[in-house]
This record gives structure tokens, sequence and C-alpha cells, in this order.
């Protein structure tokens, strides 16, 4: 095999996301003289980017002042805000909570804003290298983090080199930062190897979907922002939706459910289509027709579930330190504060001692402390959780507690053991083969012949313990029906259709046994998501 090539720089930056991209830009904005490397694994900047995204200008301004100017490609300010708990068949509405009001805000695409960020980051001279799928860290003598190994190309299903094989690059660092959102590939490593959760309560996540529609001329109302709570998800189950109103006849509606859900048998992709067809929203979406759609996991541990965000020769930022405020639904001004934050940090000593510290004791992590109890109060259910967040919100999280948070894989209940409601789902509603075109909407693209990334330990347990204990959750948590039993003339066994992932690491996350992991497929591989 060829000699892996190496590359240096002062500071690396795992992900191309707004916490990557401001740190880069803040850092050479504070010591231009620096060399400073963002490496991406999408295909392009943005193409790997989800979310809502009702983003706060502020951190902007002071990283970018005079950005309104020359905004990003889809940038609309906020008119109207409305909020409405839905049943089957009506759509009530109810006061706007205080965290979700947006006066002042804007509609942006994530996607496009990252690319956007990228032009300015580039253009003070930082290097991006979208397609370097950071594979493994590298460690020095000492144990320290020294960088990261890019994942080869070329290499089949079995692992071994093609005619087309390239060595992944090496590319070093003095400090690496981490910022490749929630549920990072190396955060997760590195969180482990370091212990550095050791004194926090785990991480919990949701799954959000979201799609982006054309609509006929005159139906939309540019800059109206509604949310939902309700139907078609159970008082037991935490989630709601989003329809954010786009200039050019355009809406991005969206789904969430938290992953600390209880029902063996739900099913989040279904309840997103179902959701559609609710009378608020079917009338609306009549007619148009999808332009991108997508899936992620959403970071929403929050406060108590912060770990440590400094380790020997790296740093964790934005959702991969787990900055993403749940009650006002965002995390994009967190990320941007946490990278200039630590472009800061860096500038001053490019160490990543004192960084725990010092995110500990800045207004991101204040803002948390403040909202540390809403979203744990929703999981004894909808009204103790509605309840909880006006008393939590009256009295600005002054309560003299803070709520626990458990891992999302063990709030599952086994399949025998609970009672699920009737949620209507059939193929008169839903055609079977709604799950594989969400794949065709996010253009996902794998090489069929490379090495699996999703990383399945013990698949004897699919078909044994876990079919009797939870029904083999994976198939309906999975949003791109990746995950298949199927029985064939060697028996009954468990297909992983890696080409569909559109990496959103639910199964990571939710697997009740924790014997997936995700891992980077080839560099550049994966969703191709437009203005998502």
């Amino acid at each position: 095999m060829s000699e892996r090539e190496v590359m240096r720089y002062q500071v690396l930056i795992v992900g191309a996301g707004p916490a990557g991209l401001a740190c880069a830009i803040r850092l050479k904005q504070r010591r231009p003289e620096l060399s400073v490397c963002v490496i991406e694994k999408g295909s392009t900047v943005g193409a790997h980017i989800l979310s809502g995204a009702v983003i706060e200008p502020e951190p902007l301004d002071q990283l970018l002042p005079g950005w309104r100017a020359e905004p990003p490609p889809i940038c609309v300010p906020v008119s109207e805000d409305r909020f409405y708990l839905l049943t089957r068949k009506r759509a009530i509405r109810l006061p706007t909570p205080p965290q979700q009001r947006n006066h002042g805000n804007f509609i942006v695409s994530l996607g496009a804003t990252c690319a956007w960020l990228a032009a300015k980051a580039e253009a003070l001279g930082v290097e991006i290298y979208p397609g370097f799928a950071a594979a493994e860290a590298l460690f020095d003598e000492k144990g320290a983090a020294r960088g990261v190994r890019i994942g080869d190309l070329g290499l089949d299903r079995e692992g071994k080199p093609k005619p087309s094989y390239t060595p992944g690059v090496e590319i070093e660092a003095e400090v690496t930062v981490l910022a490749e959102g929630a549920r990072g590939h190396l955060a997760k490593q590195l969180i482990r190897r370091y212990g550095l959760d050791a004194e926090s309560q785990p991480q919990s996540y949701s799954i959000g979907m979201k799609e982006l529609w054309q609509l006929p001329p005159g139906r939309v109302r540019p800059g109206l922002v509604v949310h939902s709570i309700g139907w078609p998800l159970d008082g037991k189950t935490y989630g709601g939706s989003f329809l954010y109103h786009l200039d050019g006849d355009r809406v991005a509606i969206g789904f969430v459910v938290g992953l600390d859900y209880r029902d063996p048998r739900l099913q989040p992709y279904e309840a997103f289509q179902q959701w559609k067809h609710h009378p608020m929203v079917k009338g609306l979406l009549e007619g148009g027709s999808i332009l991108s759609a997508g899936a992620r996991a959403i970071v929403t541990g929050g406060y108590q579930s912060l770990p440590k965000v400094e380790m020997p020769g790296a740093m964790l930022i934005g959702d991969d330190a787990g900055l993403l405020n749940v009650p006002k639904i965002k995390g994009t001004h967190q990320a941007l504060r946490s990278g200039m934050l630590a472009a800061e940090h860096l500038a001053e000593r490019l160490s990543s001692e004192g960084w725990d510290a010092r995110l500990r004791a800045s207004p991101i992590v204040a803002e948390l402390h403040k909202v540390r109890n809403i979203k744990p109060g929703f999981k004894k259910g909808l009204w103790f959780g509605l309840a909880n967040a006006a008393l939590e919100t009256m009295l600005a999280g002054r309560t003299p507690w803070t709520l626990a948070n458990k891992a999302d894989f063990a709030s599952l209940e086994r399949i025998d053991r609970y009672q699920s409601p009737d949620r209507h789902w059939g193929p008169r509603e839903l055609p079977p083969r709604d799950r594989l075109a969400g794949v065709f909407f996010a253009s996902t693209q794998h090489d069929e012949d490379q090495p699996v990334h999703l990383k399945v330990r013990d698949t004897s347990i699919c078909i044994t313990r876990c079919t009797q204990e939870y029904g083999n959750p994976c198939t309906r948590f999975c949003p791109a029906g990746v995950y298949e039993i199927v029985e064939d003339a060697a028996g009954r066994r468990l297909q992983i259709n890696a080409s569909n992932c559109v990496h959103c690491k639910t199964c990571d996350i939710k697997d009740p046994y924790q014997i997936i992991d995700w891992v980077t497929p080839e560099g550049g591989a994966g969703p191709n998501y437009q203005n998502l």
C-alpha cells in the first residue's frame, strides 16, 4: 500500500458547520498568521447540513458586522409566530411560548448559510477540504490528540484495495477542534477515551426530519413561523412540528421526535408523513412538490449532559459539546458563539488547556442552565411537561433542582410489556415506499462496493433477543430503510442497506443493545442536501 501523505497545520477543525466555520473565521480575524484547516465529510460544504432553521442574528452581527447587506442566499425575516396543539382533526392555537418568539430572527437554509460562511472563511485564508471524512483520531506518545487520519478511498466491501485505492492522508495539528455536529463520530470516540462524560448525565437526542417544498404561487406567507405539538404523537412521546414560510413560494416543513420515546412500535418517519395529512397542513401542501428532504439527530441533553469539553490536544464545540437550547428549538446561535469563543481562546494560547472552564463560565452555558429542566419535564408526559415549562420559564430556571436525563436507548420498553396507541398507519394513508422516496429526495449516494459504515457487532442478537424483546425497532426508527429483517434460503437475517443511509445516526443512539456503531463512509458519500 502507498505511504500516507502528511499535512500539518496549527489548528485543524473537523466539520464545516456553523461552529467550525465561525471558529475558523474568528481565528483568522484574530491571528491571520495561523495556519487553519477545516475538513468536511460532505461532498460540498452544506451537503450534510440540515436544520429548521430560525436563527438569532446577534452572533453573526459579532462575527461578520455588516452581513445583512449581503445575507446568505435564503434569509427571510420572521414576520409572525404561531403555536398550535393538534388533535387528529383540529388545530387549537395557543399562546406562543416565550422561548419560541422570533421577532428579529431570520429563517435560513443552514446548508446554504454554511456554504456562504465557507466563502468568508476562505477569503481570510482558511483552507477548507470537502470530501475529507475523518476516520480516526491520531495521538502522540503521551496520549494527546495530534490530528486525524482521513478515511481511505477505493476499498471494496471486504475492505480490500481496489485499483482506485488511495490511502487517506494524515492531518496533524497543534490543536484539533471537533465541530462535527450531533453525535459526532470522533467526539464519541474521544469522550469515551478520555472519560469526558464521567461527571455528566447521559446525552439525549431527538430525530429531526425535514422537507423543502415548492408550492403554487400566492400560497406562501414569507416570514410566517408555525410550530405545533400533539397529534400524531401520543401524550407520552416528546416531539412536534415546524412549518417555515420562505421566499420564492417555498416552505420548509419538519417533524421532531425525542429519542427518549418508550413505544417500541413507534415509527418517527411515518409519524411525519401522517402529520402532513392533518387539515392544517394538507391544504397548504396540495399541488406542491418536494425539492429536498433529509433527517438528522438533534442533541437535546442540555446543561446536565454537557461533557468536559477539553482534552489533551483537542476540544469540543457546537453540537459536539451538546449546546443546543431545546425550548428555543435553536442551536445555531450557540454553535456560532461557541466557535467564536473557542477561537478567541486559541488565539490567546494555541492550546486546549482551560477551554472547559472558559466555556462553562460563558453566557453560552448560562443559557443552558436557565432552561435545564424544561425538556426532562416532558418525560412525565405532555401536560406535566407544559406545566413544568411554564414554571421554569416564570422562575427563569431558578428552581433549586435539576431534573435527570438517562440514555435514550434505556427508555425503550419491551414490546410485550407496552400497549401502543392505534396510530392508523396503513397503506391507504402512507405508501409503503415513502422512506425510499425520502432517500431519493436526499440525493443520497454511496458506492455500493465499499465497506459497510454501519457496524453491528453481533447480528445474532438482532434475530433472537431483539426480535423477541423489542420487535426489531431498527426497522422502524431508521428514516431511510437501512435495516431490514429478511428471510431467504440462508434463513432469517439482518440486511443492512447502507447505501440508503442519510447519516442521521439514530441507530447509533436508539439501538437498545448499543451494538450499532455509525462510522464514516468514503469521503463525500452520503446525502447531498439542497437548501436544507
